[in-house]
């Protein structure tokens, strides 16, 4: 099941609605749900925040397959930025020794089982996988 969301903040509770929707239909349970509105929020939120002037939408994909849950995140018109390609945040420094940035991205990767980052014809997909309990 997918959507386009227009490219603004405002747009995260038709996100989270989009998203309880997809869990009601598939029997996700609520820590599923949970991890899904974090992750999607932090980066449609990254998506936002790191393209302004753009004016195209994002598309939010949701598929249940077998045991797996499967998220894209399809930015249109941008340069790439691959998350997968990110430095890893070191969680035992201090806030004052810690750079700036990072820690979102951080917590999807910890937070999903498999990242994937696909660029072509200035389109940017994440595709993030969840391996669900039977």
């Amino acid at each position: 099941m997918g959507k386009k969301f227009k490219r603004d903040l405002s747009s995260l509770g038709d996100i989270f609605e989009f998203i309880d929707e997809f869990s009601v239909k598939t029997g996700l349970d609520e820590s599923v749900v949970f991890t899904m509105n974090l992750v999607v929020e932090e980066l449609f939120t990254n998506m936002v925040k790191y393209t302004s002037g753009n004016t195209n939408k994002i598309l939010l994909e949701l598929k249940k397959e077998e045991n797996n849950l499967i998220i894209h995140l399809t930015d249109f018109d941008v340069d790439p930025f691959d998350i997968t390609e990110t430095a890893e945040v070191d969680t035992k420094q201090s806030l004052e020794e810690r750079r700036v940035g990072g820690l979102g991205i951080h917590l999807v990767k910890e937070m999903m089982d498999k990242i994937e980052y696909e660029y072509k014809d200035r389109q940017s997909k994440i595709i993030l996988i969840k391996h669900l309990e039977n």
